[in-house]
């Protein structure tokens, strides 16, 4: 009997599983990124995964939230196998190398490398930020539907899982702005608003202008923040041509950026 969609299953659960993992400064899959060199099950069933950051000095605490979550998404895969996995190219891969082979968790390895640097409110601060782009995505995309401010602000959670807000990406952000709400009040209930301040403060109507521009100034940071991120790792591994057209900083101020396609190139409108 073959056991090659048992394979194949394996290593199409492992890729789902990896692309959960966000850089947590941009929001965006490590998978989309291009951070996973390689993630690979052997034939005993055990996994290997080869992870590249975009410089080789990165942050260490963004490589610890990363490699971190890399072993959370392993951990949770359907068979439990062994797992390796591999940080390259790092000015501190071989401290992290050496402490994963030795069996220590991830918080002592940081706390070694990192001991002025408070990880749990490092943790908070991203999740506060990819909430906060999140929640951009789709308030806007529910304005495109010709929804009032006012009835967008009046929806309870009820009635924004049946909304209906756009084509496919709108609909994948709102299931990850929904994902975000509920990691922030785990207890909500249907009757409660759906859309508040990350201090759960409703928005009134006539703050709403103000507070969509805080929102759009953190989305226009992350996606800076991406686009030199590929930027920087494309050209340290030669992996495409740099070539005339890409963002800037002025496009992402002006929101003038079009939307990536699947390659991730931008698309010109």
């Amino acid at each position: 009997m073959s056991t090659a969609p048992s394979f194949n299953n394996r290593r199409a659960e492992l890729w789902a599983r990896l692309a959960r993992v966000n850089d947590p400064e941009l929001d965006e899959p490590v998978t989309e990124m291009g951070f996973v060199e390689r993630a690979d099950v052997m034939q005993n069933g055990s996994v290997e995964v080869d992870f590249r950051l975009p410089t080789y000095w990165c942050s260490p605490s963004f490589a610890f939230l990363m490699l971190d979550g890399i072993r959370q998404a392993l951990d949770a895969l359907s068979w439990a196998p062994a797992y390796t996995i591999r940080l390259h190219d790092h000015m501190f891969a071989e401290e992290v190398n050496r402490g994963i082979a030795a069996g220590k968790p991830f918080s002592q390895i940081f706390d070694e490398l990192s001991s002025d640097q408070d990880i749990d409110a490092l943790r908070e601060t991203f999740r506060l930020k990819a909430f906060k782009r999140r929640q951009e995505a789709v308030l806007l995309a529910l304005r495109k539907q010709g929804l009032t401010d006012r009835e967008i602000l009046g929806m309870d959670l009820s009635s924004f899982d049946v909304a209906t807000i756009g084509g496919d990406e709108a609909e994948a952000m709102k299931s990850r702005y929904r994902e975000a709400l509920i990691e922030r009040w785990p207890g909500r209930k249907g009757c409660e608003p759906a859309f508040v301040t990350w201090d759960n403060r409703e928005i009134p109507p006539d703050a709403f202008g103000a507070y969509l521009a805080e929102l759009r100034a953190v989305r226009i940071n992350m996606e800076f923040n991406g686009a030199l991120c590929r930027g920087l790792k494309a050209t340290r591994y030669k992996e495409m041509d740099v070539v005339d057209g890409e963002p800037t900083l002025v496009d992402f101020i002006l929101d003038r950026v079009p939307p990536r396609n699947c390659t991730g190139r931008h698309v010109q409108r």
